[in-house]
């Protein structure tokens, strides 16, 4: 049976967000931790609809998340589990949140590389 954990996940530290991934027979299983508030809006420009097109479903162990829909926002908060369907935004968070989410890694991967091509481009000025 696949299996993760945190301890055997691959880390990847982008300041304001610690990512441990592994993935599973297709879906990746992130534990995330974000050390500060973050509003994704600008990192997913050129998306359709500017807006995350992968599913997840997640776990939140700690803190509190906001998503933006085409029509309203809601908002996760620790030991509630979440689907989050295509066209959302993550727009806030309280500093030391901790969740696991589980996303289709083909999908996923799509998504980070469109997110690192913005943020890099934001970091150029």
């Amino acid at each position: 049976m696949p299996k993760a954990s945190r301890d055997n996940a691959k880390l990847e530290d982008v300041g304001v967000l610690v990512d441990r991934s592994v993935e599973l027979d297709g879906y990746t299983v992130n534990f995330l931790t974000f050390r500060e508030d973050l509003d994704a809006t600008p990192f997913l420009k050129g998306l359709p609809g500017d807006r995350c097109t992968c599913p997840h479903w997640g776990y939140v162990t700690k803190g509190s998340l906001t998503y933006r829909f085409a029509d309203h926002e809601e908002t996760v908060e620790a030991g509630e589990a979440f689907y989050l369907p295509p066209g959302h935004i993550p727009v806030q968070n309280e500093p030391g949140t901790e969740f696991v989410q589980f996303s289709p890694t083909t999908e996923l991967q799509e998504i980070q590389a469109v997110m690192r091509n913005n943020m890099q481009a934001l970091q150029a000025g």
